[in-house]
């Protein structure tokens, strides 16, 4: 009856406003350095069976098809994108980009990541009062490693491999202080988002890797750059305009069922 109908329409109007909230915050993102794009994904719901294909009649012969009628969608997850997004130059010194795969690690609570370290493309740091590198965000999270930069220093130089080397008054050569470490996971879609541009691990991502810079298959740090949101606005707003469309069309479904359903009570008048 028509009463299912209402039911398949009301889960993907459902389903539709999560993936409505989902394209609002690509969009609300567009210009977080490092942010990756989120995607919403779909999936149909149970069938009603009401005949079997393969059945066969008196004389043998087999029905070509079943009768199903399906029970509406879910929103079966999202899935993060995490290709690379544009490069940003702003030439200053601590601001870092990662070219290809892997994470910088910053320190979290230790019930927010495990072993307190969460994980972010973000790469841009600042130095704290006590010449920590940390995120320039609101929080100030600090890099794991950590790095200490001297208040002395002239200036701060980070190779591609990750180390990090200050020039200090009157020395001829620079002075290395630190090795930035990159972490790569085998399912780097798993990871669990907890905001602030950071992610924590989880049993669907796996364990880091740990390594510098450029060994096995990490990308290399390039100073003076920021990663961009990866959101193509263009791809972002055609995606808002279908999930309109598809809106509008389950409301219609509904009304129409609710006509449908007024006409079988009135049968009974």
């Amino acid at each position: 009856m028509a009463i299912l109908a209402l039911q398949s329409a009301a889960s993907g109007l459902t389903a539709l406003n999560t993936q409505l909230d989902v394209v609002a915050n690509n969009l609300a993102n567009i210009n977080t350095a490092g942010y990756k794009q989120s995607r919403a994904n779909f999936q149909d719901l149970v069938y009603i069976e009401r005949a079997q294909p393969g059945v066969e009649n008196a004389n043998g012969d087999q029905r070509p098809t079943g009768l199903y009628v399906g029970l509406g969608v879910k929103v079966s997850g999202t899935q993060v994108n995490f290709e690379q997004g544009a490069p940003l130059t702003t030439n200053e010194p601590l601001d870092l980009m990662i070219d290809g795969t892997g994470f910088f690690q910053v320190q979290v609570q230790d019930e927010t990541g495990e072993g307190g370290v969460a994980y972010t493309r973000a790469g841009n740091f600042a130095r704290n009062s006590e010449g920590e590198m940390v995120l320039a965000n609101d929080q100030g999270r600090r890099l794991e490693p950590g790095i200490n930069i001297p208040d002395n220093a002239e200036s701060i130089a980070i190779s591609p491999t990750g180390i990090v080397s200050v020039t200090l008054p009157g020395a001829a050569a620079s002075q290395e202080i630190g090795q930035i470490e990159l972490a790569a996971f085998v399912n780097p879609a798993g990871l669990k988002q907890i905001g602030e541009n950071l992610y924590v691990e989880s049993a669907a991502s796996g364990p880091p890797i740990l390594g510098e810079p450029g060994s096995e298959n990490r990308g290399s740090v390039q100073q003076g750059r920021l990663e961009a949101s990866n959101v193509d606005p263009t791809r972002e707003l055609i995606e808002l305009i279908r999930t309109q469309r598809a809106f509008e069309m389950n409301s219609q479904t509904i009304r129409t069922a609710d006509e449908t359903l007024q006409a079988i009570g009135q049968l009974k008048r």
